[in-house]
């Protein structure tokens, strides 16, 4: 199985910055400041736009920010969504979806599965809330995902390492196992010593120097919610990273 880097990017900038950079997959998602929505087909097909080799482009599928419990209500949006992104090519989906006893909601996550059908779909990090991994971990097998996103239950990869490595013994070749989860240039070697995963995610961001007049505004109030500078990806970032996958 070849390496592959998933960059998760909110963008058009970040966007044009992962494949520059030789990104393997893109996330695409909106507003990451909140974990990642749903993007809108607008931004699917301008960075669609940006890749002349076809760079397999994954939507995430996440109506509200919060906790992966949802309602009847939540899960027909993420249907509609499903069903809109794929009309307008994209590649795959990332979605997930629990009970509130921490196990895998199968009933919503099948529909998932079905909307987004040819198109895999990946197991988002709400893996990291089960509370029995070596099991859930079976039940997002049976349920057709194509891989599962995991810091392995803890705040970064590099801690999670010991439970990534025994999930991908447990599961074999039956599902790809993907690490993701504050992955940096310094803890990436560590990260694919301890573990032997062939696919990675990350976003890989810097901030993003404000021009003059992007810095100027007409009052001491800065418009919008969040005053400090854009967070983007960086395309040396990902080169680097990309570098360290193919010679490790």
């Amino acid at each position: 199985m070849s390496k592959v880097l998933e960059v998760c990017v909110d963008s058009l900038d970040s966007a044009s910055a992962a494949i520059s950079g030789g990104a393997g997959r893109i996330e695409l998602c909106s507003s990451l400041l909140e974990g990642g929505l749903t993007p809108t087909p607008g931004l699917l097909i301008q960075v669609q736009n940006l890749s002349a080799n076809k760079v397999p482009i994954y939507c995430m599928l996440r109506c509200r920010p919060g906790n992966f419990i949802y309602n009847r209500q939540e899960l027909e949006v993420m249907v509609e969504d499903a069903k809109i992104l794929r009309k307008y090519g994209a590649s795959g989906f990332v979605f997930g979806a629990l009970l509130e006893n921490g196990a895998v909601d199968m009933k919503m996550c099948r529909e998932i599965v079905k909307a987004c059908y040819p198109c895999p779909v990946t197991f988002h990090r709400a893996f990291d809330f089960c509370e029995r991994p070596s099991i859930e971990i079976e039940v997002i097998i049976d349920l057709g995902f194509e891989r599962v996103l995991t810091s392995g239950k803890q705040p970064n990869a590099q801690l999670g390492s010991k439970l990534i490595k025994k999930l991908m013994e447990q599961v074999g070749s039956r599902i790809i196992i993907m690490p993701g989860g504050g992955i940096n240039k310094e803890n990436f070697k560590f990260i694919m010593e301890n573990t032997g995963a062939k696919e990675y995610h990350g976003s890989f961001r810097k901030p993003k120097a404000l021009t003059e007049s992007e810095n100027c505004t007409t009052t001491d109030v800065k418009i919008g919610e969040n005053n400090g500078p854009m967070q983007v990806t960086d395309k040396e970032y990902v080169a680097e990273i990309v570098h360290m996958l193919a010679n490790c």
